[in-house]
């Protein structure tokens, strides 16, 4: 595909690398193959920039070995990650407290299985990130819902007092942080507040922070796990390379688990069930943390002058519909409910041949929503605008 490299290319502006269109139909992408050719599709969290070049050599290098056997778990990404947490959030973490794991997925519902009981109540704050809708039944939980609060600025709050109630009733918080539909980054204060109400209650936080790289406008992402050795220890906090560096069909998971008793617990979990990573998801993740944060620091940016882009179209071209803040992740979620009555996601599809994602399937207060990523060369971002305005136009 002729994918630019950042590091041999110093005189290339950021803007002329992630702005070069990539063909992705025809490469087995879900993305690009789920609709038909004339759709563009800017809904599932995956971004249409090629990955950072080092990781590409290191599987290339990997691949020319010829030789794909069993991998013993890395030390190496061992010490890489524990050293990225002290640097970037002055969290000093033993390399014993990390559990790799296939996915993040596949982590946080091991993880309410391991450390909760069958008929616990698991709280969850939609609307959100719809599989972790789906824990509770298959972890045989029962589910307490806290929705969070719109604000009269289209963002969104925590309604603590709900928190406390709900977190009376629950063994366990399923924390996304920065939040994915509504793309807040929780300041400090809120993270207290959260952590006091859990220590208070004893409730385990299963913190999902997938998308902590993606922080904009000079915010700081701060781990929850991260502010005292007593939340710490009633934490379980879930990070991947996927997102990040585009790598998520080469996929892996870190759980940071400082306490003993719930590493046991989430390797009884999966004892049997849950695969070993494989070696190219080990080679991956290893040249993504140790060689990928150049690309990342101009990839975030772009991202924000993406989002700019995304927030002046639809204040000026798409009158009634309303941009949720976005502070952090590549994910913008769009309130369409003053200008269509049915579901937007199908009106979108049908009229504007725009595919995103519907509000409704992130639980309680996403109706009349859809996610639309904006991780895409600006060019496919802007296409995506007018066909969105354009379908508002056939109304």
């Amino acid at each position: 595909m002729g994918v630019v490299n950042l590091n041999a290319h110093p005189e290339r502006r950021p803007h002329e690398i992630f702005d070069r269109v990539v063909e992705r139909r025809g490469t087995d992408s879900i993305k690009w193959s789920l609709f038909d050719d004339d759709v563009l599709p800017m809904w599932v969290a995956d971004m249409d920039f090629p990955s950072p070049e080092a990781i590409i050599d290191a599987l290339r290098e990997r691949t020319d070995h010829g030789i794909f056997g069993y991998a013993r778990e890395s030390q190496e990404l061992r010490e890489l990650f524990v050293e990225r947490l002290a640097r970037l959030y002055n969290w000093n973490v033993s390399p014993e407290s990390l559990v790799f794991l296939p996915n993040v997925h596949l982590a946080f519902n091991l993880v309410c299985q391991a450390v909760a009981k069958p008929g616990n109540g698991l709280l969850i704050q939609p609307p959100i990130y719809f599989p972790i809708l789906r824990v509770p039944e298959n972890a045989f939980l029962k589910s307490q819902f806290n929705q969070l609060v719109e604000t009269a600025t289209g963002s969104y709050e925590i309604d603590f007092e709900g928190f406390e109630q709900a977190a009376k009733r629950s063994s366990i918080f399923l924390f996304c942080n920065p939040h994915n539909p509504v793309s807040r980054v929780y300041t400090r204060e809120e993270l207290e507040r959260i952590a006091e109400v859990c220590l208070k209650h004893n409730v385990i936080v299963c913190s999902d922070e997938i998308h902590a790289d993606f922080v904009f406008d000079g915010r700081k992402h701060t781990p929850i796990a991260s502010l005292s050795p007593e939340i710490e220890a009633q934490s379980i906090t879930l990070f991947a390379p996927n997102k990040t560096f585009n790598i998520a069909g080469i996929p892996s998971a870190i759980a940071v688990v400082p306490n003993e008793d719930h590493r046991r617990a989430i390797s009884g979990a999966g004892r049997g069930l849950v695969p070993h990573i494989g070696i190219m998801s080990f080679v991956a993740a290893v040249a993504a943390y140790r060689h990928g944060d150049p690309w990342l620091s101009e990839l975030i940016p772009y991202l924000e002058r993406n989002r700019d882009a995304l927030s002046k179209f639809v204040a000026e071209e798409l009158p009634g519909v309303q941009l949720t803040p976005v502070e952090g992740t590549y994910l913008a979620w769009l309130d369409c409910r003053n200008v269509i009555a049915e579901e937007p996601h199908e009106f979108l599809l049908q009229e504007g041949r725009l595919a995103v994602n519907a509000g409704s399937t992130f639980g309680l207060g996403g109706e009349g929503f859809v996610r639309m990523n904006f991780a895409c060369p600006r060019s496919t971002l802007m296409e995506g605008c007018r066909r969105f305005r354009d379908a508002l136009s056939r109304r």
